[in-house]
This record gives C-alpha cells, structure tokens and sequence, in this order.
C-alpha cells in the first residue's frame, strides 16, 4: 500500500508497505529515523512514542497504515543540533536523562502536554510521563526538566 503523510514538517510519500508493518519499523527501518526506540515491544515502556494527530502512541503498536494523511512528529523534529527545543534544552540543563535510552519517549511525551497545558503543575507532567518508563532517573530531575521547559516556553522561548 502506499502512505502519504506529514512528518515533523515535510510530507512523506511511501510505496508498497506492507499492511503489517509497524510505524515503529517504518519511522526506523525505511525512514532512518533512530531516535524512536524500541524498548519492550508490547507498548508497556513508552520508549517508542511519537505524537501521531496531536496525540502520544506507542509506535510499536500502531500499524504503519494509520499514519496515512496523518501528522507524525519525532524526536528527529524537535530540534536540529545547533536549535535546541526548550525541553531539550532543560533537559540537558536539568539532567533529566541519565543514559538516554527513554529520553525520546519523554520528550515527546512532554512535548504533547505542553502543547496542551503550557503550565502544568507537578500532577499533570506526572499524569503525562505515566506510560514512560526509566530506570536512571527516578523521575524527579525529568519533572524538573519539563517544569524548567514549560517556563522558559512561556517566556517566550519557544524556537519551533
């Protein structure tokens, strides 16, 4: 089948996926996109969400087929190297990552609440990250990074 869709900005044209491909596999196989990463497999970790349509999913439970005339966003999109996204940003600055392997997942995780709630309170960001797991940070300094995010967005630094 063939997929056209929006990916962090630019439209995606795709021949002959097969209708049992995950986007999981699609985002990192076909399109070279490493960042979202498979944890567990079964949609338990949260390591593998992207924002589809303005909403988080697990990528390795969604099939490839339902990004059709869709909106995607990775973490791919979020900044370029020399541009930082605020939540990137705070969470360097924060060190709300420790070895980095859910650090996509919570970004984006974030990135979906902020775009919803630019000042969550503690509860909220908690409520958002619930589907990610970590087993680095106990939590405390990615809240502090998404609190530290949500600030420096409202003041205006937002660079998307």
């Amino acid at each position: 089948m063939e997929l056209i869709f929006n990916l962090n900005g630019k439209e995606v044209r795709l021949a002959q996926v097969p209708g049992e491909e995950s986007l999981l596999n699609l985002l990192r196989q076909r399109l070279g996109l490493k960042g979202t990463k498979e944890g567990c497999g079964h949609g338990e970790c949260g390591t593998c969400t992207v924002i589809m349509g303005g909403k988080t999913v697990n990528s390795c439970l969604v099939l490839a087929a339902e990004a059709d005339g869709r909106e995607l966003f990775t973490v791919e999109g979020l900044g370029d190297g020399d541009h930082l996204h605020p939540l990137q940003k705070a969470f360097i600055e924060k060190h709300g990552m420790q070895c980095g392997f859910c650090t996509s997942g919570m970004l984006m995780s974030s990135k979906a609440l902020l775009e919803k709630n630019p000042d969550p309170t503690r509860e909220e960001i908690k409520e958002s990250l619930a589907g990610n797991l970590c087993r680095c940070t106990g939590y405390a300094m990615v809240i502090e990074s998404v609190e530290a995010a949500a600030k420096a967005i409202r003041q205006g630094g937002n660079n998307e």
